[in-house]
């Protein structure tokens, strides 16, 4: 995988991370289409372990980010033998 593709993928992995952590507690989550046009999901949607198990795979989605950061300056700081 070359570098720019890399780079890329780490910083849409960090952003859908914030994004899930952050959008269900925000207002867009509690009136939107969907919630509109099927009234009978409103109590699942806005439930707030369903909004914390979303929270924590956006938690997760950022430390894989961020471990691939990691694990890529690592091997860079590594000498080849």
């Amino acid at each position: 995988m070359n570098r720019f593709t890399r780079v890329l993928l780490i910083l849409l992995c960090f952003e859908l991370g914030v994004l899930l952590v952050i959008a269900p507690w925000s207002a867009v989550w509690e009136r939107n289409f969907f919630l509109e046009r099927n009234p009978g999901m409103i109590p699942w949607l806005l439930n707030p372990f369903l909004r914390g198990a979303i929270s924590g795979l956006g938690l997760l989605d950022m430390w894989i980010a961020l471990a691939a950061i990691f694990h890529r300056a690592m091997r860079r700081e590594r000498p080849s033998a």
